[in-house]
């Protein structure tokens, strides 16, 4: 019988692989947006709870004390110019009076407990509670994780401090306004109630987003003092004074390359526009890692992404001022009309 006779064995050519390999580099590159807008998508999702459970919150803070949370609590307070006295509550910001309603019943014990316990370190940056990452404050688009300052850092503190992507909406007016004329929903001492806001639940914010600055001086969740001592930039914005950005830019403390503002106009870095961490009056207005805008939660509990063209397409003036949608959507009972680009 005649032997059978061996085929060589056969291997890619070079050109074959090369084709392989250039497909597959293909198909990778479509893949790779797809992936990533689903990431976004889930980050989003995922901010989108954060928000509405802190809204659930709210309202329970409301339905058991008849009004919303201070916004901050004034640090001298209870006796003005003496903050060394208990209770030691100087600068706690609402995102701390409304622990018991997101299952941190434990935690604001706790820093009660320390804030009547009397002693020297009366300032709220010592309360231990400052420490605590507080996942539902976080915005998960956020590449840097939940931001804590360690204990000891930059600014020489006795705990770490832990920071917060979302900030009460104060309104739209400058510090230097006498506090009746506040027009926000959460602010210094503010006692809001859900019927107090006239102009409609639906149209009012009441927290939006702002990552924490670079050197994370403004975002602190617990005690904030802000950029005036009343928590502006740090747990509460305001959406239509140039001179919170402008503050914040002159505050700033930079631990690594901050970036300087443009000091000519400080106008363009108010409401809604784009930021980045490192610029230093980013963190004196409202904007997130989301494409093209941030979120915001409503006083009705839900939530509104807005595009950064609602930060700055004008709505009309009222009472000779020129207010953008975002500052309409701030009052709480400023009676404008407007419509949402």
């Amino acid at each position: 019988m005649p032997a059978s006779v061996r085929q060589p064995r056969r291997g890619f050519t070079l050109i074959e692989l090369l084709v392989v390999i250039a497909i597959i580099a293909i198909l990778i590159g479509l893949l790779l947006p797809a992936v990533q807008k689903v990431r976004d998508a889930a980050a989003r999702t995922t901010c989108i709870n954060n928000l509405k459970q802190i809204g659930l919150a709210l309202h329970g803070y409301h339905d058991a004390n008849n009004a919303l949370p201070k916004g901050t609590y004034d640090w001298a307070t209870p006796a003005p110019g003496a903050p060394n006295q208990a209770p030691y509550q100087g600068s706690w910001t609402w995102m701390t009076y409304i622990l018991p309603y997101i299952e941190q019943q434990a935690a604001f014990d706790q820093a009660t407990k320390f804030a009547n316990g009397g002693g020297s370190n009366y300032y709220s940056w010592y309360n231990p509670v400052c420490a605590l990452p507080m996942k539902v404050y976080t915005c998960p688009s956020d590449p840097r994780g939940a931001p804590i300052i360690a204990q000891g850092s930059t600014f020489g503190l006795p705990v770490n401090i832990s920071m917060t992507s979302y900030l009460g909406n104060a309104g739209t007016k400058s510090y230097s306004a006498l506090p009746g004329q506040w027009d926000g929903v959460l602010y210094t001492n503010s006692k809001v109630t859900l019927t107090g806001i006239s102009d409609g639940t639906s149209n009012t914010i009441l927290v939006g987003e702002r990552p924490p600055s670079q050197d994370l001086d403004f975002g602190w969740w617990f005690a904030a003092y802000g950029e005036d001592g009343h928590g502006v930039a740090d747990c509460l914005m305001t959406s239509a004074d140039p001179t919170v950005p402008q503050g914040v830019a002159g505050a700033w403390i930079s631990n690594s390359s901050g970036v300087a503002c443009d000091t000519t106009n400080y106008a363009t870095k108010i409401g809604l526009v784009p930021g980045k961490t490192n610029v230093m009056c980013d963190a004196g207005h409202y904007w997130s890692y989301h494409t093209g805008g941030a979120l915001f939660l409503m006083g009705d509990g839900s939530c509104r992404f807005l595009n950064n063209s609602a930060g700055m397409a004008v709505a009309g003036t009222f009472n000779g001022t020129s207010m953008t949608v975002l500052s309409c959507m701030s009052t709480r009972s400023g009676g404008e009309a407007f419509t949402l680009p």
